[in-house]
């Protein structure tokens, strides 16, 4: 597996690497350490501060690199650092292509620029814009180890399969948990149900018609999902909800205190790109690591 491991010296990016430690690496695994920066922001305003400021950037990525190297010591992959003057964002999604990475790996937030810019900006731009799978880290990863938990939510789509592709490639720890979860949405949208239920017996027998045929569908998606991961973790469990997709995916993931949050993308659309709406809102508001895969 080629991983590749964008850092920008932060203790977001810290976790990142403490996240790749706890893998099954092997010496047939590389991780390429790729750092960033834009120059463009300071010529500007402080156009007379450039020269000093790069060489002060210069004498500090080398540190950078070497801090994220002495995380990885225990990790058994061939480790590679690369520098790029770029926007970081494009840099990483276009290192990504050229090292024809697996993963991308990725602290949920980090600094940019002199100080605090937006928190995530880069991490959000680079899973909007990345065809490669991204995987940012949000739980602190140091001193953590044996198995993880992960929610894979799935809704049978091609893009779910590609989600159960990449966790089947990952080599996680042993004793890795998932769960396997379809969120089967409201059937009146506009009508409450516990309303609409009480109206007259005709909305009853079309929401017990509708509930049977959504849950034998269901069944299906989550039994494709769980053929595909089966003999690759240690224990897969099914289960099917019904609510708002996004909702319920954080509140199970919460309940049961997953790792990770595995969820596909449709990926680029229109002229900039945007994630779909439910990894979107899961990348936002998650408080385990989040995992999105595209095709």
């Amino acid at each position: 597996m080629k991983i590749l491991l964008a850092t920008d010296g932060s203790k977001y990016s810290e976790e990142a690497a403490h996240f790749l430690v706890r893998l099954n690496l092997s010496p047939d695994d590389e991780i390429k350490i790729l750092h960033a920066i834009s120059w463009v922001p300071i010529l500007s305003e402080w156009e007379v501060l450039y020269a000093d400021f790069k060489e002060i950037q210069q004498e500090v990525i080398p540190r950078i690199f070497s801090s994220t190297v002495d995380v990885l010591k225990p990790v058994k992959a061939k480790i590679s650092t690369a520098f790029k003057e770029d926007y970081p964002d494009k840099a990483i999604v276009d290192t990504a292509d050229e090292y024809k990475s697996d993963l991308i790996v990725m602290g949920a937030s980090g600094l940019r620029g002199i100080g605090s810019l937006i928190v995530g900006s880069v991490t959000k731009l680079v899973s909007i814009k990345s065809r490669k799978p991204v995987l940012v880290v949000r739980l602190p990863e140091v001193n953590k180890s044996g198995g993880m938990k992960i929610l894979f939510a799935t809704d049978g789509s091609a893009y779910s399969e590609a989600v159960g592709q990449i966790l089947s490639s990952i080599p996680f720890p042993d004793k890795t948990e998932v769960t396997i979860i379809n969120v089967i949405p409201t059937v009146f949208k506009d009508i409450p149900e516990r309303f609409a239920v009480e109206i007259n017996d005709r909305i009853k027998n079309i929401v017990a018609d509708t509930r049977e045929k959504e849950l034998k569908e269901s069944e299906k998606i989550v039994d494709k999902a769980f053929k595909c991961l089966t003999g690759k973790f240690s224990k897969i469990e099914k289960v099917i909800k019904f609510g708002d997709t996004s909702t319920v995916i954080l509140d199970e993931a919460e309940a049961s205190n997953a790792d990770i949050i595995a969820v596909g993308t449709s990926g680029m659309r229109g002229l900039k790109g945007i994630l779909g709406s439910v990894a979107r809102y899961v990348l936002n508001h998650s408080k385990s690591s989040v995992l999105i895969a595209k095709m």
